[in-house]
């Protein structure tokens, strides 16, 4: 039996996920753009292509956002409407990077982006400071406990390279982010447009040392120590030969949420709560003694438990209960409303189960994190509380625990579009309090 590589010795090819964010015209799609250009991450032929547009505009240079503004609509009006990904690579780490619309009616695509990235960077222009889209920005980043904030304050070289500006916007903005709760933010002076501080470092900035925009992605922690984590197993796959050669095997395949997992520890099954031992974990095709997240692994138990799609391993130490009533913070993604009452599907980890919206308690206003109380509905874009209830069990964690296994999707039974992203439990400070359930509501009877 063998151990698995530990994440320390694969930190050399380390991921890290990243969004960017910002007002319109702050400069997202230029800094994306500059920051692929100087990193040589940039194709000939499409450096090419951004040329010919560029001409075909009438651009005195090559304008750096068109590598990132792919839609026919994005590039005519100069704007970023869909969510832009971009894989690129330096020797130091791989990255995926989400460029994110800044019109307030895309916020639903900012919480796309952002809901696997481990870190944001949020524009300013810095002739105009922090505005009421940064400030939205920097809220919903909190609500998805992105863990490491970038304060990039553009267009440096329009206000003459100032230190005075850029520190009155980097302690204007840290204030705020720290009243949302925010562990971390880096604030950089930059300008996309000529590469101050993006992968060069700025010759007319001299006042600022600190690292460039590329220097902080490069280093910033994307690993910890897994066994801070409770492990969580979702159940993707059962497999069972029947062969002669395997006649009684059955393992359990997925990817480990969180956490660690070890030979012989005793572990539950949720939703039934049967427990039994870890006899064996496989992981590419070879025995191993410990696996933790994000491996994908096959486990085989001591027992012979019903164990299907869907069910949740956990170590019997560290189990959270399983519950039909949910009460969670959720961004509603779709044109048609969400209204109490709704009968919906609930997609946790992998297993999906029907429920019904039993209550809408309030709707958040971004602008200054107030609380709307029973708006009634929540419309495309909106951020508020709900509260669900399931047709079966589930072990949903706190969103603040584990975004793994405290978020959610709503989707429509009837076409299966999805609805709403929800975070478990209080995941942002500014949440309004729970809600008790009307036992009386009409719906579903679970």
């Amino acid at each position: 039996m063998t151990t698995a590589a530990s994440p320390a010795e694969t930190s050399a090819t380390s991921l890290l996920r990243f969004a960017t964010a910002g007002s319109v015209d702050d400069g997202k799609s230029t800094l994306v753009g500059r920051l692929l250009h100087d990193s040589k991450s940039v194709l000939a032929d499409q450096l090419e292509a951004v040329e010919l547009a560029s001409r075909n505009r009438g651009a005195d240079s090559v304008d750096l956002a068109l590598l990132t503004d792919g839609l026919r609509a994005e590039r005519e009006q100069g704007i970023t409407i869909d969510v832009a990904y971009r894989y690129f690579a330096t020797p130091r780490r791989r990255f995926i990077l989400a460029d994110t619309p800044g019109h307030v009616q895309y916020t639903r695509n900012m919480v796309t982006g952002a809901s696997t990235a481990e870190l944001a960077i949020i524009l300013v222009d810095a002739r105009h400071g922090v505005v009421e889209q940064t400030r939205r920005h920097a809220a919903v980043a909190a609500l998805l406990r992105v863990p490491h904030v970038v304060l990039a304050v553009n267009k440096m070289d329009l206000v003459d390279y100032a230190e005075p500006v850029f520190a009155r916007i980097a302690g204007e903005f840290t204030a705020y982010a720290d009243s949302l709760g925010v562990p971390e933010v880096t604030a950089i002076p930059i300008s996309a447009l000529a590469g101050d501080n993006v992968v060069t470092a700025s010759a007319t900035m001299d006042w600022y040392g600190g690292p460039t925009v590329l220097e902080h992605l490069e280093t910033v922690p994307v690993t910890r120590d897994p066994a801070e984590d409770p492990a969580r197993f979702p159940v993707q796959y059962v497999i069972r030969p029947q062969t002669a050669e395997h006649p009684d095997y059955r393992g359990y395949a997925g990817q480990i949420a969180s956490g660690v997992l070890r030979v012989g520890e005793r572990v539950l099954v949720q939703p039934s709560g049967h427990s039994s031992v870890i006899e064996r974990i496989d992981a590419l095709g070879q025995s191993v003694d410990v696996a933790w997240a994000p491996m994908s692994v096959t486990l085989t138990l001591a027992d012979d438990l019903d164990i299907s799609r869907g069910d949740l391993i956990v170590p019997a130490a560290g189990a959270t209960g399983a519950s039909q009533d949910l009460t969670a913070t959720v961004c509603h993604l779709h044109d048609r409303p969400l209204t109490p009452g709704a009968r919906v599907l609930l997609k946790h980890t992998t297993r999906t189960v029907k429920a019904i919206v039993r209550e809408i308690p309030s709707r958040l206003t971004l602008d200054d994190l107030s609380q709307h109380p029973a708006p009634g509905r929540l419309v495309a874009n909106d951020i508020g509380r709900v509260v669900i209830r399931t047709a079966e069990p589930l072990a949903v964690d706190d969103y603040a625990d584990s975004r793994a296994t405290g978020s959610f999707l709503l989707i429509d039974p009837a076409d299966g579009a999805t609805l709403t992203a929800g975070m478990a439990g209080t995941a942002f400070a500014a949440s309004a309090p729970d809600q008790p359930v009307d036992e009386a509501s009409e719906g579903w009877d679970f």
